[in-house]
């Protein structure tokens, strides 16, 4: 009766295990008691002998080693790019399939990721929760947060291997190779600039930013709608 019982939980919101730390609660006493021993567990047996950073399980540490080396094991069948992690491959290879479980509930547009959901829904929120702390700066997602505090720090931690200028964007060190290290999640198109794939995006999601003041027509590219205003200004 009880694993009925706690089948049941499943398929609704019941959730009557809590964690006496943190109030979290779970549908299963099996998951309380897993979240119990990696969340709060003191007991860390596991040390990285590079950052001496420690882990409740082995296979913690050994996934989390991969962050110290160039390893990656895990290569897509269709693309061969490879991967440090497993689960990473098989979020990627999402993108060469169908499978998008993930869907907006504004405008019902579907994702690989639950991760690339997320970000997308900061588009209708207006959400901005990373901020500078040198100029209060927000920005929708950490990546460009980060881009950002270079311009206060003087970083520029991408050199060019053909004419060795430094960056604080990686886009120019790619524009002289064959590298395209962005990738579109709608249809696998690659490109070598970021920017390059944000415009592209706006095919699929119809977005058209450019408007024009005395018609309101609008345009996917700025370049466009420079030319449409010839029109009216003769």
């Amino acid at each position: 009766m009880d694993v009925l019982k706690e089948h049941k939980s499943v398929h609704s919101r019941e959730r009557p295990y809590s964690c006496d730390v943190c109030n979290k609660s779970f549908s299963r006493q099996r998951y309380l008691k897993s979240h119990q021993d990696i969340i709060h567990s003191e007991v860390r047996l596991y040390s990285c002998e590079v950052c001496n950073k420690s882990f409740t399980y082995f296979s913690q540490l050994k996934r989390h080693r991969h962050i110290h080396s160039a390893e990656r094991p895990y290569s897509c069948d269709a693309c061969n790019k490879s991967f440090k992690c497993k689960s990473t491959l098989k979020e990627h290879e999402r993108i060469h399939s169908v499978d998008r479980p993930y869907t907006c509930d504004v405008c019902n547009k579907s994702f690989t990721t639950i991760s690339h959901m997320k970000k997308h829904q900061r588009i209708h929120s207006g959400e901005r929760p990373y901020s500078c702390d040198v100029c209060n700066k927000s920005f929708s997602r950490k990546s460009d947060m980060k881009v950002h505090q270079r311009t206060h720090s003087g970083e520029r931690p991408y050199s060019c291997s053909f004419c060795k200028k430094s960056f604080h964007r990686k886009q120019h060190s790619c524009t002289r190779s064959g590298e395209r290290p962005y990738y579109c999640d709608e249809c696998s198109k690659s490109f070598r600039m970021k920017r390059a794939l944000v415009i592209h995006q706006r095919i699929h999601n119809g977005g058209y930013p450019y408007s024009c003041d005395v018609c309101k027509k609008s345009f996917l590219f700025q370049s466009h709608l420079k030319r449409h205003l010839r029109i009216h200004s003769g």
